[in-house]
């Protein structure tokens, strides 16, 4: 009769034996892992990235003079005394207003004209052979062009951010409009659906992760173009600005200083910003 006991109780659901599941907390997933792990494994990868840049940099100033490469604690110094500055600080904040604008821009305008050509054959035609044409031209060698047409200062800047960061947002929602379920698209048409419509109701919502991803790959070009935009593109302020200002006189502490501030801002705003909506926009992948 014990033996029948201890079997009868080794089938009943845990719960309901009494045993303790630690301390009368339940597991918070399937895997007993705490649902900040992904992100304290992310926060490890970066910094261990940034460790071995440091360790790179440190390295590399052993064997170069200081004027040349100066050691990360002589670059984080300067860079303090930067960021009390008014005029450095203003000189960030101008790259951000450009990057927002062209990137916003950029955004609207691919996810409108990717969504398009998911219901008119002959744009996804003309869209197709125009993107494959102009994608592969680099955005920066725009500049001249924008700079006698526009003249010096933030439109020419803000154009060529358009460009870098609008192709790929447009080719990741036109391939992902390409690839959404006929059938749906039918169920919808035989209900009497717009191409308005199958636009808002069918093709953005199973489009969505595309537009998130091309969101991210666009940033990236975007934020790389602005920063190449500012150093050739005539303007007197901005971070491109500043580092090309301090090559010319071979302030090589306040150039490591603007590249440190840029990578830092770049993993931010990837690593936490898009990373962060992209799990709010896609809850429904990422739950556990």
């Amino acid at each position: 009769m014990a033996e029948r006991t201890r079997a009868e109780r080794a089938l009943e659901p845990v719960g309901e034996r009494g045993e303790d599941l630690g301390g009368g907390a339940s597991p918070t997933s399937p895997t007993g892992k705490p649902p900040s792990a992904p992100g304290l494994r992310r926060l490890t990868a970066y910094g261990l990235a940034f460790l071995s840049i440091l360790l790179g940099w440190q390295l590399a100033s052993l064997f170069f003079p200081a004027y040349l490469i100066p050691t990360p604690t002589q670059v984080f110094l300067r860079l303090t005394r930067e960021l009390g500055t008014r005029k450095f600080l203003f000189t960030i904040a101008r790259s951000f207003v450009r990057l927002g604008i062209g990137f916003g821009i950029a955004s609207l305008l691919g996810v409108v004209v990717g969504l398009a050509s998911g219901v008119w054959g002959p744009f996804r035609r003309y869209s197709r052979a125009l993107v494959s044409i102009l994608q592969s031209i680099p955005p920066i060698a725009w500049v001249p062009l924008f700079i006698i047409l526009l003249g010096f200062g933030d439109r020419p800047i803000i154009l060529v951010i358009i460009i870098s960061a609008f192709f790929p947002m447009a080719v990741s929602v036109m391939n992902a409009v390409e690839h959404v379920e006929p059938v749906h698209v039918d169920v919808a048409r035989l209900m009497g659906a717009s191409r308005l419509q199958l636009i808002s109701k069918v093709y953005a919502p199973e489009v969505l992760p595309a537009i998130v991803t091309g969101g991210q790959v666009g940033f990236g070009n975007a934020w790389r173009s602005l920063i190449a935009a500012e150093m050739v593109g005539g303007v007197n302020i901005g971070l491109g600005w500043f580092i090309t200002i301090a090559g010319e006189v071979a302030d090589m502490a306040a150039v490591l200083a603007g590249i440190v501030v840029i990578g830092l801002f770049s993993a931010a705003l990837d690593s936490w910003v898009l990373e962060h909506l992209k799990r709010r926009l896609l809850k429904w992948k990422y739950a556990v």
